[in-house]
């Protein structure tokens, strides 16, 4: 086999592993069905509440930057994970949005959220519970 087919083989290999590892910390980190369905529901507010916090410039230049990331992965039509795996494939969204949440209160902290939220008190409360904010 030419090594040209041993660097492709090696590469292939390797982005499969990082898909199974990215795959894993997803499924440890998957919100039970009660919170997946209370996010999936703040949904609109969600997408207003990124692009505010996003475009707000008191906030530290990484955390917008994560946050027109999670812009981008949303409006993008492929997803990590494909819709057809169960469990994972419609939850993928719902989990990326949480963990991007979560690192921007520990960054930013819990009052920019709250500062931004475009909802409701009670949706306020269910985003804190769906993404253990």
């Amino acid at each position: 086999m030419p090594d040209w087919a041993w660097t492709l083989a090696g590469v292939l290999g390797g982005l499969l592993l990082c898909w199974l590892v990215l795959m894993a910390a997803l499924w440890t980190t998957c919100p039970d069905e009660l919170r997946l369905r209370e996010l999936l529901r703040l949904l609109p507010d969600v997408l207003r509440l990124v692009r505010r916090l996003a475009g707000d410039g008191t906030l530290p230049r990484g955390v917008r930057v994560r946050l027109w990331l999670l812009l981008a992965y949303l409006a993008f039509p492929i997803d990590l994970v494909p819709d057809f795996v169960p469990v994972l494939g419609h939850a993928d969204d719902a989990i990326v949005v949480a963990l991007v949440l979560r690192s921007v209160v520990r960054r930013a902290g819990a009052d920019a959220i709250d500062r931004h939220w475009p909802g409701t008190p009670d949706g306020l409360a269910a985003l804190r519970r769906a993404s253990r904010l």
